[in-house]
């Protein structure tokens, strides 16, 4: 038997469903996305929370000309299924297929690119307003997650838009807690009274009265406006974002279509700010999802009958692991030592640093600008403070790295994971910029470990530094490929040296100092001798090594997982030209000036030219 989603080519199929099919149809959406990321990965546990937000929204609007734009795009994977994308969703995350977040050049009912947290109130403020400059009337809706509110940016969009009186409907996705039923009935009737249109008519026309009887209109209407205000407090929970400027609704059940599609349609009517308060169980559907959550915000691949995600033994322990103990170990050692996060406990390996150290942890919510300030004032007292951030969210607090933390020199510690390629996350999560914007930083030292054991030593001489520093490395094992690791306790600024060769050198950074040993094997076979170096510091360098391989080789490539304009390699060539580097030719490998799309990492390592094999073409082909 055919099933409904198989019929679904775009939104305009639902459009005459009835509320039997379209409860049928939640149900083989979240069948769809299961199977799915069970083999692909992704973000589960938020799109099973979202799948009748989706299949309400695009009951009641006429997407593509209606704007939905969803923030973060975790909770997108329904949208994308109702939205003629259901016949590719099994390429989800693949190169080549759907990305796993909301993609303009993929779909023109995605209006808006979001991979990172808070700004789809700002973004839809801004479709709004430029429909009402250009005259258009259509509807515009931001789906924005509790967790997604905390951050500054979504209260800078709120109280803009609540200002602007413009026609926009927020969709509060919470789904932190559960409806009480008195609650629920009390929200439930609440809503079908203030949401008939007969209601609002009358309500707008008795304002305009009271507001011009002559001196006692402004007056009189204020009165009743804070009368109002105070008898909805008492009954619904929405009077600060009554006060921000938005009419208020909920909370109601974000999984009740009966509910939900007859408030939107009425809403919808409305042509204000207007915030609705949805309250979703974060994995619904799905048991093991329902039962943690967190594990399934964002997994690889799992087992749908157990819900099991494989275990890893201590020679597969990626450098997140290798952070997580260390930071474990200094915080026995050190009680100096603190962390802080925003909002990713577990994917940057707090959690045990915080279950064993509860008072010395610092989970600030999606607020990586106030977690680098707060940071700054823990410093200031005296602390260690450790911010475990990935690379592509510290892009947001790029002025509070130079004002606060730079410019006073304060000892802070920023682990930054998911430097590098993360593959199947893509464009907006690829931590490819870090070494660029980082190292241009006075007072910063910023390293690069090859694998976990060299993580641990850079971790210790970041403690023991009095300024800021930077340790960045990529989500992937961090056990050492080939070669052996160096113990000996790290000395700011030295490089090590890997392997001796009399053709060429290369000067790698970070985990790339294995993929050089890998080149130096392969282009042994060919008759190549080349000198592999591990810089270890991006900043500041080896002024030394670099003057030694320039005497010794006349060509030297450098090596990074990272955009090469501005990046690592661009540092060596700044550091040749002012110290007059005799005559040596520099070739710097590293990702080009572009946004990388989203694959698998070695896919992607390769169509780059940054995989062993390709590096040693590149290599070879340079030579002759």
């Amino acid at each position: 038997m055919e099933k409904l989603l198989d019929k679904i080519k775009s939104p305009e199929n639902i459009k005459n469903f009835d509320m039997e099919q379209l409860e049928i149809l939640a149900g083989e959406i979240r069948d769809r996305i299961i199977n799915v990321t069970s083999n692909k990965g992704g973000h589960v546990a938020s799109s099973l929370g979202a799948v009748e937000l989706a299949i309400a929204l695009h009951y009641c609007l006429n997407s593509p000309k209606d704007k939905i734009v969803w923030d973060v795009g975790h909770q997108s994977y329904a949208h994308k299924l109702l939205t003629g994308r259901a016949d590719r969703f099994d390429t989800l995350r693949e190169m080549g297929g759907l990305s796993g977040f909301p993609n303009s050049t993929e779909s023109e009912h995605d209006p808006f690119i979001c991979g990172h947290s808070a700004t789809s109130i700002s973004a839809a403020l801004g479709l709004a307003s430029a429909r009402d400059i250009s005259g258009e009337d259509h509807n515009v809706v931001a789906v924005i997650g509790d967790a997604s509110l905390s951050s500054g940016l979504a209260f800078e969009g709120l109280n803009n838009a609540g200002h602007s009186k413009t026609g926009l409907v927020v969709i509060l996705n919470d789904n932190e807690y559960s409806i009480s039923k008195p609650v629920g009935a009390m929200s439930r009737y609440l809503n079908t009274v203030i949401t008939n249109p007969l209601y609002n008519k009358v309500r707008q026309e008795a304002e305009k009265v009271v507001k011009n009887i002559p001196k006692l209109g402004p007056a009189a209407y204020n009165a009743v406006r804070k009368f109002q205000e105070g008898v909805k407090n008492l009954l619904v929970p929405g009077i600060l974002f009554e006060e921000l400027g938005f009419r208020y609704f909920g909370p109601v059940d974000g999984h009740d279509l009966k509910q939900l599609i007859p408030m939107l349609q009425k809403i919808m009517l409305l042509k204000e700010p207007v915030l609705i308060h949805a309250v979703t169980k974060k994995g619904k559907g799905y048991q093991f999802s329902e039962e943690n959550p967190t594990k399934f915000h964002g997994v690889k691949s799992f087992n749908i009958s157990t819900g099991k995600t494989g275990t890893q033994k201590i020679e597969d322990w990626t450098f997140t692991e290798y952070f997580s103990d260390k930071m474990v170990k200094l915080g026995r050692k050190d009680k100096r030592i603190v962390a802080v996060t925003a909002a990713m406990p577990d994917g940057t390996g707090l959690a045990d640093f915080a279950e064993k150290f509860p008072e010395r942890f610092f989970d600030v919510g999606i607020m990586e600008p106030h977690a680098v300030t707060f940071s700054a004032g823990l410093a200031r007292g005296g602390l260690r403070p450790v911010v475990a951030i990935y690379s592509t969210f510290l892009q947001r607090s790029y002025d509070q790295m130079i004002h606060d933390i730079a410019l006073q020199n304060l000892p802070v510690i920023f682990c930054l994971d998911r430097a590098g390629l993360v593959g199947k996350d893509g464009p907006t999560h690829h931590g490819v910029f870090d070494v660029s914007y980082t190292r241009n930083l006075p007072n910063f030292v910023v390293m690069a470990p090859k694998d976990g054991e060299e993580l641990n030593h850079m971790m210790d001489l970041a403690v023991d530094l009095n300024c800021p520093s930077v340790i960045r490395y990529p989500r992937e094992k961090a056990g050492q490929i080939v070669g052996a690791s160096s113990c000996a306790p790290l000395e700011v600024g030295k490089a090590e040296l890997l392997r001796k060769g009399k053709d060429a050198a290369i000067l790698a950074i970070g985990n790339m100092a294995n993929a050089a040993l890998m080149v130096g094997d392969i282009l042994s076979k060919q008759g190549i001798e080349i000198t592999v170096v591990n810089a270890r510091f991006i900043k500041p360098l080896d002024g030394e090594m670099i003057e030694l391989l320039a005497r010794e080789h006349n060509k030297i490539f450098t090596l990074e997982e990272s955009i090469a304009s501005g990046g690592f390699g661009s540092s060596v060539l700044e550091f040749c030209e002012r110290e007059n580097v005799g005559d040596v030719r520099i070739r710097c490998l590293g990702l080009p000036d572009e946004f990388i799309e989203h694959g698998d990492r070695k896919e992607l390592l390769r169509k780059y030219h940054l995989s062993p094999a390709e590096i040693a073409m590149t290599i070879e082909a340079e030579l002759k």
